[in-house]
């Protein structure tokens, strides 16, 4: 029998974070007898917890008996208790110790069953005692039973008596459960009035619940919500805002638009613009209703401050002055509130609201006037502070209403977070002073200049872009400062916002508008030489970068020669020219104090994106290590993503993939939607998707990437991305869209002439050719391969080069030919190192060779399978393996039965993992190229090792 007084509001449909603290609580249920003290603040799950301890099967099949105290202000002494055990009518035993009678004045709705009631006892003292043993020989008798009381904090002194009776010597099959809140206790804080010793043999556990992590938050929030794509940022903001407390996390995610949630750009300013939820609003309010006028005002202080302050800073608040000394009133004040449960401690003696949404309901209560009010008294509490917080300043002058107070603070603010390097604050203070429309005409212009070279080099960008179109519309702006707000517009189009085609039409426009400013003309015409981005032919950005290099020449600003020198070795990087390494190494060893390290760190980005781009990967790491150093140092988030992108590339590459699709995850949602970064990530997931035999995923990623608007994509990304993505369509019986896909990405590659870029491509493209039986074709594209590398310094491309010519051998049936050719294609991929495309290449030369009928081959591929295995490529691995099965070579078993145990076979991770990502047994079966049925045997297997009942409760092994 359960009988339940548990609370009414709806339970979230998942229970996470909660899974150690769940097995200690099952643990001591079941095992009688036993005494469990569950604390936490309120909201943070307790009778959550309780619930979800009480649902295994060994603890159903028990007596549950659950009540929770109240906070009356004259309780009913016992009356927790009793309320619990009232409810047992027609579920007494039949045979009750004669003590049990002493419950019939309390519990009446038992009296019928409860033996008669004993001689009254003159003694109170005796009397109680008698109850208390009533109640312990009633529970004695009831067998196995669980009894919650939950809300400790609010139970009488007699019910504390009555339960430390109780576990002072518990029934042996009586297992209890209390909750509280510590912060609630009275007296000496202390659970049960007294401190508590479990009597041997009793199981005894403590079980502190604490907020739930951003991890935790972002389950629970998709829970909720029904949303997949929570991202990290989200919760991260969420957590943040909600202390991790899981009752404010549902009222929140329950107030969210649902579009909130997909859209990423809005997330935040759908957090800022929601409404505190109604039951958090009465919370506060409540306890509020409580405090005197002093801690009120304490209260409204510290909302206005919107971090933790110190008392003193509350009380120069209040009064509105800095320099007058802490009183008694004012600490008095402050400990109300604490008491109150309004403000918290946070630490190093500073107080503040235990979450966002308390002060956001606070200050919410508050009308205009006094809100103004407050904030003009804490600029002035806060102005005397050496160093000035500036931010904090220009916050409260302009919720006061002080425009031009804002005004000096923000600039002040925007030019202090410069020199220390945090541009993403420079670029939200002025934000936020061009938005709101205050400002004249010759500040507006000014401001703008500071935010469109602030805003280029970091990764919030939207907002920046809409401000800096609307400040170009004023027909009355001088050309010049029109010019640089255009130019540096132009680089966040095509840099951040990846709308390259808009992004080149305003830096044409900005150097023709900076005709009087050549330093930034020619950084202007130094962009537009950059080969990734456009469909132009090579020799356009020659042109560009020459005439960058004229400009440049009448400047002695070296920053300027810097970047247009920088420019000027990347674009002869893309193309591989020899010799271009020593003077890119040379440009960064000369970078001293009177350069930019922006424009060096830049430089670098540069530098190791065209060296990945060629297959020069350890020079790759040495720019990209160089780029992230001076990149971080200015401050540059740009920079520092661009390099942190190429380095994903790098990992996929070098065959480290281990966690690198979490890493690319990460980026995308650091970045948040920036262009240039983003097709990186992109990228890499769309590849490692592809290994895995995740076709819809790789499509979509590869999409992402690029091909979805290949208009306004670097062409680089696009020349690797279409080869995967042909392969992909050819996996999924799609040969007429495959030919397609790189017929598409050959047109790109001829059309701006960089043949060095398609060491990803042609194999692809070429392989394509010849499975459709059009051999000649496939030769006159390895030829253009060979013709625009011929002289180039691109060990990619030259491998590349080297596997078509075994494709096409193989095509005309050489399949000796095609096996060396095969063969010294892998060893050129293992030198540089790309051991993915090594084993791909290895694996062609064996398959020749078992075609060809030569010796050793079968062990050869047997080899390559397991190198496929080693890396993740599991549906490469396994197609390998299909070949040898089909030439009859038996391979050694990879089931579990024999040497595994318990623990998994390769093969049932590979399954595990693919039942985890949601695949069906046919799925599975086409991808590792099994039959239906043995995918079956396997996924029985793997659900009994891993000890679960279902598809569903399968995670990434």
């Amino acid at each position: 029998m359960t009988v339940s007084l548990l609370r009414t509001a709806q339970a979230p449909p998942v229970f996470v974070g909660r899974a150690g603290e769940l097995r200690s609580l099952t643990d001591a249920v079941t095992h009688p007898p036993s005494v469990a003290l569950v604390e936490g603040e309120a909201g943070i799950g307790k009778t959550r917890l309780i619930r979800e301890a009480l649902r295994p099967p060994a603890v159903r099949g028990r007596r549950v008996l659950q009540g929770s105290c109240r906070p009356l202000r004259e309780p009913f002494p016992y009356g927790p208790v009793f309320d619990l055990l009232r409810h047992l009518t027609g579920g007494l035993p039949a045979a009750l110790s004669p003590v049990c009678g002493a419950l019939r004045p309390y519990l009446p709705e038992l009296a019928e069953r409860l033996p008669p009631a004993p001689e009254p006892l003159g003694d109170p003292r005796a009397g109680r005692h008698r109850l208390f043993r009533a109640v312990r020989a009633l529970l004695d008798a009831l067998g196995e039973t669980v009894m919650v009381v939950e809300d400790l904090h609010w139970a009488d002194e007699g019910t504390r008596e009555l339960l430390r009776f109780l576990l002072d010597d518990p029934p042996d099959a009586l297992s209890v459960v209390l909750s509280y809140r510590r912060e609630e206790l009275p007296g000496a804080v202390l659970p049960l009035g007294r401190a508590y010793r479990s009597p041997p043999g009793t199981t005894a556990a403590v079980i502190p619940l604490r907020p739930l992590d951003a991890h935790a938050v972002r389950a629970l929030v998709a829970a909720l919500t029904g949303a997949s794509g929570i991202s990290a940022a989200l919760a991260a903001e969420l957590h943040r805002r909600t202390a991790g407390i899981p009752f404010v996390v549902e009222q929140v995610a329950r107030a969210l638009p649902g579009d909130s949630l997909r859209a990423r750009p809005s997330e935040r300013a759908a957090l800022e613009a929601m409404a505190v939820p109604t039951l958090l609003r009465e919370a506060i309010a409540d306890r509020m209703s409580v405090l005197s006028p002093g801690a009120v005002a304490a209260v409204h202080a510290a909302c206005v401050l919107r971090f933790p302050a110190g008392e003193a800073l509350i009380a120069a608040v209040v009064r509105g002055t800095a320099d007058a000394p802490v009183t008694a009133e004012d600490s008095a004040a402050v400990r109300e509130a604490l008491l109150a449960g309004v403000l918290h401690e946070c630490g190093d003696d500073r107080y503040g609201f235990r979450h966002a949404l308390d002060q956001q309901a606070v200050y919410a209560s508050l009308t205009g006037p006094d809100r103004h009010r407050l904030h003009r008294q804490a600029m002035l509490a806060l102005a005397g502070a050496d160093p000035q917080p500036l931010v904090q300043l220009a916050y409260h002058a302009r919720r006061a209403g002080e425009l031009t107070r804002w005004q000096g603070y923000g600039e002040a603010a925007a030019s202090s977070a410069r020199e220390t390097g945090d541009l993403a604050l420079a670029v939200g203070v002025l934000e936020e002073l061009l938005a709101e429309g205050h400002l004249g005409r010759p500040e507006c212009a000014r401001i703008a200049v500071e935010l469109s070279r602030d805003a280029v080099v970091g990764l919030a960008h939207r907002r920046a872009v809409a401000l800096l179109r609307g400040i170009l519309r004023d027909s009355r702006l001088p050309a010049g400062v029109r010019g640089e707000i255009r130019l540096n517009l132009g680089l966040l189009l095509y840099n951040q916002a990846g709308r390259y085609e808009e992004g080149r039409l305003d830096t044409e426009l900005a150097v023709e508008e900076l005709r009087d400013r050549p330093a930034l003309a020619a950084r202007g015409m130094a962009a537009l030489a950059m080969p990734a981005w456009g469909d132009h032919p090579y020799p356009v950005y020659e042109r560009s970068i020459e005439r960058a290099e004229a400009l440049a020449a009448r400047e002695p600003d070296p920053a300027v020669r810097t970047a247009v020198r920088a420019n000027r070795l990347a674009l002869a990087m893309y193309a591989g020219e020899p010799g271009v390494w020593e003077r890119a190494e040379r440009l960064i060893g000369a970078a001293g104090p009177g350069t930019d390290r922006r424009q060096v760190a830049r430089a670098c980005g540069n530098f190791a994106d065209a060296a990945t781009c060629l297959g020069r990967y350890r020079a790759a790491h040495r720019f990209r290590d160089e780029g992230l150093r001076l990149a971080a140092a200015c401050g540059a988030g740009y920079y520092e993503g661009i390099v942190e992108g190429t380095a994903l590339r790098l990992d996929w590459y070098a065959g480290r993939w281990q966690g690198l699709a979490e890493r690319a995850r990460h980026i995308l949602e650091l970045v948040d939607g920036v262009s240039g970064i983003a097709s990186d990530a992109h990228l890499v997931l769309g590849l490692l998707a592809g290994t895995l035999g995740e076709w819809d995923e790789a499509a979509a990623e590869l999409g992402a990437a690029g091909l979805d608007d290949p208009r306004n994509a670097p062409t680089p990304i696009l020349a690797t991305a279409s080869g995967a993505m042909a392969r992909v369509l050819r996996a999924r019986g799609e040969p007429v869209r495959a030919r397609t896909e790189t017929e598409r990405g050959l047109g790109r590659i001829r059309r701006k002439g960089i043949w060095t870029w398609a060491g990803d491509l042609v194999p692809m493209a070429v392989g394509e050719l010849v499975r459709d039986g059009r051999l000649p074709e496939a030769e006159r594209v390895a030829a253009e391969l060979a013709g625009g590398i011929a002289g180039r310094d691109a060990p990619l491309a030259a491998a590349a080069l080297t596997a078509c010519r075994g494709i096409v051998a193989a095509g005309h049936g050489r399949a000796e030919e095609a096996a060396a050719a095969f063969e010294a294609a892998r060893a050129a991929y293992a030198v540089l190192p790309q051991p993915y495309s090594a084993a791909r290449s290895g694996e062609a030369a064996a398959r020749c060779r078992l075609t060809a009928g030569t010796a050793g081959a079968a062990e050869q591929l047997a080899a390559v399978a397991e190198q496929f295995a080693e890396l993740g490529a599991i549906r490469d691995a396994a197609r390998c393996r299909r070949v040898l099965r089909a030439h009859n070579v038996l391979l050694p078993s990879r089931r579990g039965r024999r040497g595994y145990g318990d623990r998994l076979s390769p093969r049932e991770r590979e399954v595990a993992r693919l039942v985890a990502l949601g695949h069906t047994n046919r799925e599975i079966a086409e991808v590792l190229f099994l039959s239906p049925r043995t995918v079956e045997h396997h996924v029985a297997r793997v659900l009994r090792k891993l000890n679960v009942r279902s598809r569903a409760q399968v995670t990434r092994v």
